[in-house]
């Protein structure tokens, strides 16, 4: 996808956009400002656009310390799917969790959200729970890729 480009989210801008798309595709679960910046330092976050378009976010959840297990989550919004976005968000993340040493790769999906549950599927991910989050009343559900 040649006009794509992805970026590390390195100014308040950026870092909207990036809260923009996670509150669009996960409106149980807003996220602040705040709370985006502090996701910042301890993730690798990545706002995508077409052109000049926002079409979506990634994250990657690095390892810790005591396992070789790193989430990695791809967001793009409705009217961009289906383009080979997702696709190149998700191969971004995995390279990105494999260089910082995963060996286990996992994602997590809002329940309601059944395009990228079709998306985590057809990409070998096979559901490992399923949880409501306190306050919340759609499931969340943890998947692992196979």
């Amino acid at each position: 996808m040649s006009d794509l480009r992805c970026q590390q989210p390195d100014d308040d801008a950026a870092l909207r956009d990036w809260q923009y798309v996670h509150n669009v595709i996960i409106p149980t679960h807003m996220l602040s400002m705040d709370e985006i910046r502090e996701r910042a330092q301890r993730n690798h976050l990545e706002v995508a656009y077409l052109g000049d378009v926002l079409v979506g976010c990634s994250t990657v959840r690095p390892p810790s310390d005591d396992t070789l297990t790193a989430t990695v989550i791809a967001r793009v919004l409705a009217p961009h799917r289906g383009q080979g976005i997702g696709e190149e968000l998700y191969a971004r993340g995995l390279s990105r969790a494999r260089e910082l040493g995963a060996e286990v790769i996992e994602t997590v999906i809002l329940s309601s959200n059944e395009d990228g549950l079709r998306f985590a599927r057809k990409h070998g991910f096979a559901e490992l729970e399923r949880y409501l989050l306190p306050g919340e009343t759609i499931p969340w559900i943890d998947l692992r890729l196979a």
